[in-house]
């Protein structure tokens, strides 16, 4: 593989009511092997597209019980997706799973990165929504993780989590040049506030950005009953990139896998000598902004 040229592909996932666990393998495992076929080496699966298999138990019981219930299928999960990673020789961020944290008991809202040849590990999400933190009663993670692979450094911002522009900065400044934001949004609001910060943390760290929606809807689950969303692989806004800063992206709340060529040599030479740099000025902003004059006008 040429390690300065990765092809990605960003899924929208579309949930559908699944009749036992191998429904659910059937589909997932049929999309991996989509990836494959477009000789992909990055496929990235959205937060929370594991919730359709709460339709295989009561749905009538209070979320906060089914979504507990849905992280004692969290090694399950986590095995299919290690399994196909390495037989296809891909890395995989899987998306989000409820999970119990072993350390504390808490529930956390939980995404596996898998390398092509199996390994993982995870990143918790750092910042909750409120129905997560209200009505599911989810917790939040407490570290950031770099995950460095064949191609370079990556970072995971969960939905949410990228509205927080520290966390992708601090993984730039860390040497990550791929950022990736699985999500899960009910209407077009969300998933906006999710897209644009999305595009601002592509511009501000001068990185890739891999954005992936879940999309679909559960009717008979009223937590996941709608979700709204488009894939899109995002670049910096510069000459070197694609027009308005956009390399692909899909059409709003279809099904289908958008795939992108990242040029990994460009995010090098964009942070050196792009037309602005404000990766590399942030540190300027950071020393000026340590003293605050207070200016009183009458």
């Amino acid at each position: 593989m040429n390690k300065s040229r990765v092809r990605v592909a960003s899924l929208q996932y579309f949930i559908r009511p699944v009749q036992s666990f191998d429904g659910f393998e059937q589909q997932v495992s049929a999309l991996v092997e989509t990836a494959a076929d477009y000789k992909c080496s990055l496929l990235v699966f959205p937060e929370y597209f594991t919730v359709q298999l709460l339709t295989l138990g009561n749905i009538k019981r209070p979320i906060r019980e089914q979504i507990r219930d849905l992280a004692s299928q969290e090694e399950r999960i986590v095995n299919l997706l290690s399994r196909l990673s390495r037989q296809h020789n891909m890395y995989i961020v899987g998306g989000t799973v409820p999970a119990i944290s072993e350390d504390s008991g808490k529930l956390l809202n939980r995404c596996y990165v898998f390398s092509s040849t199996g390994e993982f590990a995870a990143q918790a999400k750092l910042h909750m929504t409120r129905f997560e933190k209200e009505d599911w009663l989810v917790e939040s993670g407490e570290r950031l993780r770099i995950f460095e692979t064949s191609f370079g450094k990556m970072a995971v911002t969960i939905c949410y989590d990228v509205e927080f522009p520290e966390i992708a900065r601090t993984a730039a400044r860390m040497g990550a040049e791929i950022l990736v934001v699985p999500s899960c949004t009910d209407d077009r609001q969300g998933y906006l506030r999710v897209r644009y910060c999305a595009q601002a943390r592509a511009i501000e760290n001068q990185m890739y950005v891999i954005h992936s929606p879940l999309v679909g809807s559960l009717p008979a689950v009223p937590a996941v009953s709608l979700n709204y969303g488009k894939a899109a692989i995002y670049t910096p806004s510069d000459f070197s990139f694609s027009r308005d800063g956009i390399l692909a992206e899909g059409t709003v709340n279809q099904e289908s896998m958008v795939i992108g060529d990242l040029n990994l040599d460009l995010i090098s030479e964009s942070r050196i000598t792009g037309t602005v740099l404000p990766l590399r000025d942030s540190n300027t902003t950071a020393e000026m902004l340590s003293v605050i004059d207070h200016v009183k006008l009458s």
